[in-house]
């Protein structure tokens, strides 16, 4: 790898069409995983949100499995024979000990460790007349915390925060990643044909405008024939609020190379993170 290109973050954004057949959607996801990284020399990669399962509440409590499981085992794998780190889109989780299901996504280090674990924290919970009705909460419980890590990239450390879907419309999440110093956050997700056109490069675009960070978004690919129709349109913008690319809504691997000087010149330029008015405003976690 040359100097300049050893300075980059290489993310790969797998837009995979999810089928009923809960294995083979694992075993292609770790063979996209091992190209992406094999092939096309990604350093960090991302599956879409309910990448082992249909995305529906009614296959939710027939696909859960727990944490470590068959699935996050496999992904482990992939990890580590590709080296890469690996956002692991998300998966129906059931809590062993609780019985609460979950829309849930883990984080695997080079090693194949899970080093982060996120759990959806808002529940997309919808009704659009005519349009869209979607419950979540009717079968899934939501998280309660927050999920970042750091890997090198140009021999420094490089933040990146994890939310899902639903969770890409709350301003203040990405505001408090970018606040704990994520110059990256990732969100799997899987908008619908009616919020997907209205909506999703729209929002993207406005938490990296708020943030002057990187935001990128995966998506499972459009299946005209499933219950649940996805927008697809997996997409990555830089802290200036530009699209750098996007896939269409068809089966593929979205491959971008991220700058972090980027942040520094968009922060320098308008510098807003130093003229908040923290004295009569602020966001905090508070938990």
């Amino acid at each position: 790898m040359s100097s300049a290109a050893s300075q980059l973050l290489r993310l790969a954004l797998i837009q995979l069409k999810v089928t009923s057949d809960k294995v083979s959607n694992v075993q292609k996801a770790c063979r996209l995983i091992k190209e992406a990284v094999s092939e096309k020399g990604a350093n960090l990669v991302c599956l879409p949100e309910c990448f082992n399962s249909p995305y529906g509440t009614q296959y939710f409590a027939e696909y859960a499995e727990p944490i470590p499981g068959d699935t996050t085992q496999a992904l482990s794998e992939a990890a580590k024979e590709s080296s890469c780190f690996l956002v692991g889109g998300s998966i129906p989780e059931r809590d062993e000990a609780t019985g609460k299901l979950y829309n849930t996504t883990c984080v695997y280090n080079p090693s194949g460790s899970i080093i982060g674990k996120f759990r959806k924290l808002h529940l997309f919970d919808i009704d659009i007349p005519g349009k869209i009705r979607f419950i979540e909460s009717e079968v899934l419980s939501a998280g309660d915390s927050l999920c970042s890590f750091e890997l090198p990239v140009g021999g420094k450390p490089f933040k990146v925060g994890v939310g899902i879907c639903y969770d890409l419309r709350f301003a203040a999440l990405a505001q408090l990643y970018a606040d704990h110093g994520c110059g990256l956050v990732l969100y799997p997700g899987a908008f619908n044909m009616t919020t997907g056109p209205l909506h999703w490069e729209l929002l993207q675009r406005a938490r990296a405008a708020d943030n002057q960070i990187f935001v990128g978004t995966c998506s499972p690919a459009r299946d005209e024939s499933a219950t649940y129709v996805a927008w697809g349109h997996s997409t990555v913008v830089s802290p200036w609020a530009r699209v750098l690319d996007s896939l269409d809504h068809s089966e593929g691997t979205l491959l971008v190379d991220l700058d972090p000087a980027d942040i520094h010149s968009v922060r320098d330029s308008i510098p807003i993170t130093k003229q908040k008015r923290t004295d009569l405003y602020s966001t905090a976690t508070l938990k």
